[in-house]
């Protein structure tokens, strides 16, 4: 019996890999670094299926690789596979949703409460011996009990974090393209409002969209002008949907009182302005950063890719017009 070819662009935990390797010719890269297109190309000639975690997959790829049935990325979002090319070539394309989602809210709650109250400021500072003695104004922050918050995007994550914050007596407001049932929006205590509405009354704006065509740059110069000057941006979704250019601006001439990020428009890249912000939290895209919810990301994946090669439809299938 031949078993079909697979290829994980990184080390997996173990019991994924051998989750896989019952039922397939398994190769795993060991580098747990960055993978060109080119050279991950190289490695795609002669496989069936792709375990896709931190790489790109486009039409370079895809023409090299006759024999591809599925790619398997790890994570919610997939905007680094080209979706299109690989429905002509009717590739199946799979990802990891519901796993993650309250590891990901914890982080963004994480990111407001840290740049509301300045925790790494005062970490700094306490690090750098400068607290000497009590100073009545040393690192006042922000209340978040009580204040708007203003989610843009009500999926799993975005209501992930609207359940958090219902714990600090947080005011929610917030926008989607669909809107939520009433029984939701009560469940919630969540008030719809238009996309102008939520960018006026936010004390803290949180994004979680996907990006998309229509969301790059979702929140640009215009946006960023109608927050108050006391509001703060979280974005732990996607980079592109901030014009981060116009944010630093905007940053630097203290229009806006602060941001938490975990996520750039260029990563790793991170625009220099920001860098030198006192009152911007960062993190290096770590979400969904956490040994369970990792794990359970990879098997997610195992799953769908064995589903793929053994003729079934996959369970999380992104691309569902291929069965049309």
């Amino acid at each position: 019996m031949i078993l079909p070819k697979v290829y994980i662009t990184r080390p997996l935990p173990p019991p994924v890999v051998e989750r896989i390797a019952t039922r397939c010719d398994v190769k795993v890269r060991p580098e747990d670094t960055p993978l060109d297109p080119p050279k991950l190309a190289e490695s795609c000639h002669e496989i069936d299926g792709l375990l896709a975690t931190g790489v790109r997959v486009g039409e370079e790829v895809i023409q090299q690789a006759p024999r591809l049935r599925v790619v398997a990325n790890v994570g919610v979002g997939y905007d680094n596979i080209d979706v299109a090319a690989c429905t002509r070539r009717r590739i199946l394309v799979t990802n990891t949703p519901d796993v993650l989602t309250e590891s990901t809210a914890d982080l963004s709650f994480a990111l407001l409460m840290a740049v509301a109250r300045r925790v790494v400021e005062g970490d700094r500072y306490i690090r750098e011996g400068q607290w000497q003695y009590p100073k009545w104004e040393l690192l006042w922050g922000t209340d978040i009990y009580g204040k708007t918050l203003g989610v843009y995007g009500m999926g799993r994550i975005g209501k992930a974090v609207v359940r958090r914050a219902r714990g600090f007596s947080m005011r929610i407001i917030y926008y989607d393209a669909v809107r939520l049932s009433p029984a939701l929006e009560q469940e919630l205590g969540a008030q719809f409002v238009d996309r102008d509405t939520l960018l006026r009354e936010a004390d803290f704006l949180t994004l979680h969209v996907p990006l998309t065509s229509e969301t790059h740059h979702l929140i640009g110069a215009r946006e960023l002008a109608m927050l108050k000057p006391t509001s703060f941006l979280i974005n732990a979704s996607r980079g592109k949907l901030v014009d981060e250019a116009a944010l630093v601006e905007t940053l630097q001439s203290k229009r806006i009182a602060g941001a938490g990020l975990d996520v750039f428009e260029h990563e790793p890249h991170v625009n220099p302005g920001l860098l030198s912000l006192a009152n911007v939290v960062l993190t290096p895209h770590v979400g969904s950063a956490t040994a369970a919810t990792r794990l359970a990301m990879a098997m997610l994946a195992a799953e769908n890719l064995l589903a793929a090669l053994e003729g079934r439809r996959p369970p999380n299938l992104v691309n569902p017009e291929i069965y049309a």
